[in-house]
C-alpha cells in the first residue's frame, strides 16, 4: 500500500466496521465479495454504496492481486439495479479517488445513483 493520509488500519475503518456489522447499515445486497448498503446521505431516491468486502483504499490501490473484486461489485452492481428497475431509465456510477474529489472514507466505494433524471455537474 502507498503511504499517506488515506492508509487506514482497518480496525479504524468505518466501511470495515460495517462490512463485520460493527456498524449498523440498511444492506441491500451482500455476497462473498461485496457489501451494498444504502447511503445515509442520498442525492436520489436511490444512492447505493458497493463496497469489497476486503479493505482497498480507493481506485488507485486496485492491483493484479486485487482487482478480480472489482467486477464481482459491477456484476452485483447490474443485479441491484436491475431488481430496482434503474436499468430501464438508468443510472449513475461513481468512485471517488483521494480528497480533492472528495473521498471522505478511504476504503473502495462505489455510489450507485438514480431513480430520478440526473444532471452533470
Amino acid at each position: 500500500a502507498f503511504a499517506g493520509k488515506e492508509d487506514v488500519k482497518m480496525s479504524d475503518c468505518l466501511f470495515c466496521k460495517i462490512v463485520s456489522g460493527d456498524v449498523p447499515s440498511k444492506k441491500v445486497y451482500e455476497d462473498e465479495y461485496v457489501y451494498a448498503f444504502e447511503d445515509i446521505n442520498p442525492v436520489a431516491p436511490v444512492h447505493i454504496l458497493f463496497i469489497p468486502k476486503e479493505h482497498i483504499s480507493g481506485v488507485s490501490e486496485i492491483t493484479p492481486a486485487n482487482s478480480e473484486v472489482i467486477s464481482k461489485i459491477f456484476e452485483a452492481i447490474a443485479k441491484v439495479t436491475a431488481e430496482k428497475g434503474l436499468d430501464k431509465n438508468g443510472f449513475r456510477v461513481v468512485s471517488n479517488c483521494g480528497a480533492d474529489a472528495g473521498q471522505t472514507v478511504f476504503h473502495l466505494h462505489f455510489h450507485v445513483i438514480g431513480g430520478t433524471k440526473l444532471n452533470w455537474p
